[in-house]
């Protein structure tokens, strides 16, 4: 195997194209009140890191089928398979049962539009978290589907992650052998800054890795870990070099205060490389290649970078997909085996031809 890109997007091109996948009554609800799209404002259709001008069809838009994904992710960059996440704002809807029949709706377009019409395809599965109780229910349903290898959640909601209510989505995919894919984005109810509303986009994009770092330090405190063991969680598309400073604070002031989580056997730093990964697309080191070099020994482990693309969005120059400067002992760990220790679901990949 050469690759397996585990971030890639596609692209809804509007509410139409979920309404087949609809039951009558949501789908006259949907015409009835003219609700044309779901576009999260995490990633502005215009905006020039969403979309290369040369990747984009006819319409503006880019990876809105299955061959668009391929001639550019397989044919131009030569990846094996790759994971879909897709960001169609599902998670905006406050109505718990409308948000149920979205998320239900397009787990079954990407299983028609993107997985059936290409077998190197693979994909997240998108939860109504409006509702846990109705997100483990969708979880279950797709979760028989193995082409289904990952559970996709945003890094800013409700609430911190690592709260118990959201543990039976944790119960549910430990049981199933999926990790939780944690995905720059937000629901916009509340500010994505601690300081309130930014007035601008590069404000908000920014301060996504302020909200990885409270979604790490909620998962290991309220001992998430410790319930469940086998779990994994992917960060995607939160940069990387945040991580290590992160770690070392989280785990200093963890000692001091570790009467308060006795389950917390160990440094969290320790738990962090053992069930947290991270895609390396948008890489956020600095320019100077030996300082990245530098910043990536600063994990103290070989097995926590995934490799991605996070096409269509354009976070890097010309195509090069892995961010230079990573050594080169570590390619083949960060496109290949590093992608099938975290994804059970993907060893049937690796398997010769006929086993």
């Amino acid at each position: 195997m050469h690759a397996i890109d585990c971030d890639v997007h596609p692209t809804i091109p509007g509410m139409s194209a979920l309404l087949p996948y609809l039951d009558p009554f949501w789908r006259e609800s949907v015409v009835e009140r003219e609700i044309s799209s779901l576009e999260s404002i995490s990633y502005p259709v215009n905006a020039p890191i969403t979309a290369r001008p040369d990747w984009k069809n006819a319409s503006g838009r880019a990876a809105v089928t299955a061959d668009e994904i391929g001639a550019t992710v397989f044919g131009r960059w030569g990846a094996d398979a790759a994971i879909l996440n897709c960001l169609y704002g599902v998670q905006l809807v406050f109505n718990e049962d409308m948000a149920n029949a979205f998320a239900r709706a397009l787990n079954d377009y990407i299983v028609h539009e993107f997985l059936e019409r290409d077998a190197r395809l693979r994909a997240s599965i998108v939860l109504p978290v409006q509702n846990v109780e109705m997100a483990v229910a969708e979880l279950e349903r797709c979760a028989a589907d193995k082409r289904f290898v990952q559970v996709l959640l945003l890094a800013m909601g409700e609430s911190p992650l690592g709260r118990r209510m959201y543990w039976p989505i944790y119960e549910a995919a430990q049981r199933h052998g999926l990790p939780i894919g944690i995905h720059a984005g937000s629901n916009y109810r509340n500010p994505v800054t601690s300081l309130g509303w930014p007035t601008y986009y590069a404000e908000d994009y920014a301060a996504q890795s302020l909200g990885f770092q409270s979604q790490v330090a909620s998962l290991v405190c309220e001992g998430v870990f410790v319930k469940y063991p086998q779990l994994k969680v992917v960060l995607l598309e939160s940069g990387v070099s945040w991580l290590p400073g992160f770690m070392w604070r989280l785990s200093k002031f963890w000692r001091g205060v570790r009467m308060e989580t006795p389950w917390i056997d160990r440094s969290p730093f320790d738990i962090v490389r053992d069930h947290v990964r991270l895609t390396v697309q948008p890489y956020d080191g600095p320019d100077d290649l030996a300082a990245i070099e530098k910043s990536i020994d600063h994990f103290q482990s070989d097995d926590m970078l995934l490799f991605a693309s996070d096409f269509p969005h354009w976070q890097f120059d010309g195509d090069e997909t892995m961010p230079r400067g990573i050594p080169e002992r570590l390619h083949r760990k960060i496109r290949v085996d590093n992608p099938l220790a975290t994804y059970s679901r993907l060893a049937a990949l690796a398997q010769p031809a006929g086993s």
